[in-house]
């Protein structure tokens, strides 16, 4: 079913991940080297963010819809899905990035197709979010597009190490983020088909976002950290998320 809906999904799905890791290879050529402090609270914040957005809406919205069995099988799948994506197309996180070498172009471009494939399970979340609620939608895309600036800013800084002109690093990091809305339409279109289908993928939506806070943006957030900017951050977005979703709804 191709209506208006799935392609306005689609179109917040390409949008979520282009403007995301775009923005962080706009602000790492901006800024080179951005400080620690911004970087971990950044990514503390998005993962609060995202940690409220689980357990207070895409969770309870799973059960409520499909009840708790078919939330918990989701959950499960999308976890592994995660889990096996980062096995065999591994990217590093914005903390093992290093600077320098001639070759660092292509290792930016590698960490860019590593990227590109987390992208999608992350746009069929969004996809799901948004036919179980504008609102929870909403969140999700801002919140992934939040966490895809260090994915960015990871995958320009090699690239401007190795030389690579500010177009093309512009426009590979760009290209990184489409997936996303591939994976939103793929969310949403599967979504609609049953109740317990969007309740399966609320589920996965909330294991895959489970896995990528606790393996990628909390333990990012206190590897580079100075101080305490990257539990602040944590509990910021997630008093942040709290109030995002009370106003939305």
């Amino acid at each position: 079913m191709f209506n208006a809906d799935i392609l306005d999904i689609t179109l917040i799905g390409f949008l979520a991940g282009i403007i995301g890791t775009g923005s962080g290879g706009l602000l790492a050529l901006l800024l080179r080297k951005p400080k620690n402090e911004l970087l971990s609270f950044i990514l503390g914040f998005a993962g609060g963010i995202m940690l409220a957005i689980v357990f207070t809406d895409l969770l309870p919205e799973a059960i409520e819809i499909g009840g708790f069995t078919t939330a918990l099988f989701g959950l499960v799948m999308g976890t592994i899905l995660i889990l096996l994506i980062d096995l065999y197309l591994p990217h590093a996180h914005f903390s093992e990035s290093k600077d320098g070498g001639p070759s660092y172009v292509r290792t930016g471009i590698m960490l860019g197709l590593g990227i590109a494939m987390h992208n999608l399970p992350e746009g069929i979340a969004i996809g799901a979010g948004y036919v179980a609620s504008p609102s929870v939608g909403l969140a999700l895309a801002v919140t992934i597009s939040l966490h895809n600036i260090p994915e960015g800013l990871a995958m320009a800084t090699p690239m401007n190490a190795g030389g690579l002109n500010v177009f093309k690093t512009l426009l590979y990091t760009g290209m990184a983020g489409i997936p996303m809305g591939i994976g939103a339409f793929i969310g949403s279109t599967i979504s609609n088909i049953s109740p317990y289908i969007l309740s399966i993928s609320l589920g996965f939506a909330g294991g895959a976002m489970l896995y990528i806070i606790f393996d990628e943006l909390i333990p990012d957030a206190h590897n580079i950290a100075k101080g305490h900017s990257g539990t602040f951050g944590a509990v910021f977005g997630a008093i942040a998320g709290i109030l995002l979703l009370s106003i939305l709804h």
